[in-house]
C-alpha cells in the first residue's frame, strides 16, 4: 500500500503521557511534534488512537494532544509493544487497519517493539521520525536504522501526509499547508 492510499491507515500516538514527555530530553518537540501529526491525520481523515503505559501509575496521555484528536479510542496497556495487548490488537482487526502509523514514545522500547510486532501482523509501517524520541538520542537513532533495515517507512511527518494528499489539487491541499505553516 502507498502512502498517499486513504485505505487501512490509522495513526496510533504511543505513551504521550507528561511523566515520560518530562524525562525525554526532546520532549516538548516530540509533544509539537506529535500534535502536528494529530492535526494533519484529523484533516485527511486518518482514524487516531492512544495507547497509555500502566496509566493507573503514570498518569493518562498529554491532555491537549487528547483535545486535538477529539473523541478517539485511548487504549492502556501494560507490554511495551501495543500489539502485544490482546485488546489493542483486536481494535486494530475490527477497524480493519492495513497501514499503521506510529508517533510518541519511547523510540527504542515501545515504538520499536509496537513497530516489529505490527510488520508481524502483517500491516505496512510509518514511523514519523520527527514525532517520536528517546531519553538518549543514540538509542532513537539505532533503533530507527534497525526498524528501517526490517522494512518499516521510517519518514518525517510532513513527507508522510503530503504523500497522502498527493497533489495540490486535493481538497485538503489548503487546510494541510496551513498546519505545515502553524507547526514550523
Amino acid at each position: 500500500m502507498s502512502l498517499h492510499s486513504s485505505d487501512g491507515a490509522f495513526l496510533l500516538c504511543l505513551d504521550l503521557q507528561p511523566a515520560f514527555l518530562n524525562a525525554m530530553a526532546g520532549g516538548a518537540r516530540a509533544l509539537r511534534r506529535c500534535a502536528f501529526a494529530i492535526e494533519a491525520a484529523q484533516v485527511l481523515g486518518v482514524p487516531v488512537a492512544f495507547t497509555e503505559q500502566v496509566p493507573q501509575k503514570l498518569g493518562g496521555t498529554a491532555p491537549e494532544l487528547l483535545a486535538l484528536a477529539g473523541r478517539c479510542p485511548v487504549w492502556g496497556k501494560t507490554a511495551f509493544s501495543a500489539l502485544a495487548d490482546d485488546g489493542i490488537r483486536d481494535a486494530l482487526r475490527q477497524r480493519t487497519v492495513k497501514h499503521l502509523i506510529l508517533c510518541g514514545l519511547e523510540t527504542p522500547v515501545c515504538i520499536y517493539q509496537t513497530a516489529i510486532a505490527a510488520l508481524d501482523a502483517p500491516y505496512q509501517v510509518t514511523v514519523l521520525m520527527d514525532a517520536v524520541t528517546a531519553r538518549r538520542d543514540e538509542d532513537a537513532q539505532a533503533a530507527l536504522a534497525a526498524l528501517a533495515q526490517a522494512g518499516v517507512k521510517v519518514l518525517p511527518a510532513e513527507t508522510v501526509f503530503y504523500a497522502r494528499l498527493h497533489d495540490a489539487m486535493h481538497p485538503f491541499f489548503k487546510t494541510y499547508t496551513q498546519l505545515v505553516k502553524k507547526y514550523a
